[in-house]
């Protein structure tokens, strides 16, 4: 096989046994982006639309330390799209660091939105458990979380076909995307072919923190997770 474009002079690898993909000439990329800490993260309700009001003041500084990296990076300036889950602290995150975007307003989507609770909205946890009890996702991922709410594997279904969605819709672009820790998992359980039977990744996913997607011919790529480099000296 005669070398081209960026190859050594000894060639590339086969497919097969390369470690490191090659970069597509055509690549879409996703960013998922977390939101900063939320009230309802601090005074401990399940924060759907009726639960969530908002970040915390750690959660600000949070997004404005987002806001400074971005800023200055010129990372993400080059998004073509911006999106973001109905929920408060989503679209106040993506408000506080949209001068890192060009100014460029979010579209809200709440396909983004965490994992809907149902009828356990607005509640505390502790009175989620004395009334719901909660699901074991691990052994029972398809019971629903509450009555009207989700089962994560309804969650994952539903992260895997709007994020798919997002990018067909986008070839070739880079967008940006406020959501969720739960978003960010679903993610990967979406595009990684995990084990039937595993169970939840537990992701330690960071508030504000970064997750980037590439699709190219060949599938969905993680080039990177939880990348939360900005929060360095941020005071909780």
């Amino acid at each position: 096989m005669r070398p081209t474009g960026s190859d050594p002079p000894g060639g590339a690898p086969p497919s097969g046994v390369r470690t490191v993909p090659p970069v597509p000439v055509v690549s879409t990329r996703i960013v998922l982006v977390r939101h900063g800490e939320a009230l309802c993260n601090v005074t401990g309700v399940v924060g759907g639309r009726t639960g969530c009001t908002g970040l915390s003041p750690a959660g600000v500084r949070e997004a404005e330390a987002l806001r400074a990296r971005l800023v200055g990076s010129g990372e993400l300036a080059a998004a073509a799209a911006v999106y973001a889950s109905v929920l408060p602290r989503a679209l106040e995150t993506a408000a506080i660091a949209a001068p890192g975007l060009r100014g460029m307003e979010a579209v809200p989507d709440c396909e983004l939105c965490e994992l809907h609770p149902g009828d356990a909205d607005g509640l505390t946890w502790v009175e989620f458990a004395d009334r719901y009890g909660g699901p074991d996702w691990d052994r029972h991922p398809d019971a629903v979380l509450a009555p009207g709410g989700e089962s994560w594997t309804g969650f994952v279904r539903r992260v895997s076909t709007v994020l798919t969605a997002t990018a067909a819709r986008h070839r070739g672009e880079l967008v940006v995307i406020f959501c969720h820790g739960g978003v960010v998992e679903a993610s990967m359980e979406a595009f990684f072919p995990v084990a039937p039977g595993r169970g939840r990744l537990r992701l330690r996913t960071a508030h504000t923190s970064l997750t980037e997607w590439e699709l190219g011919p060949d599938g969905w790529l993680l080039l990177r997770y939880n990348d939360a480099a900005h929060l360095a000296g941020v005071t909780p």
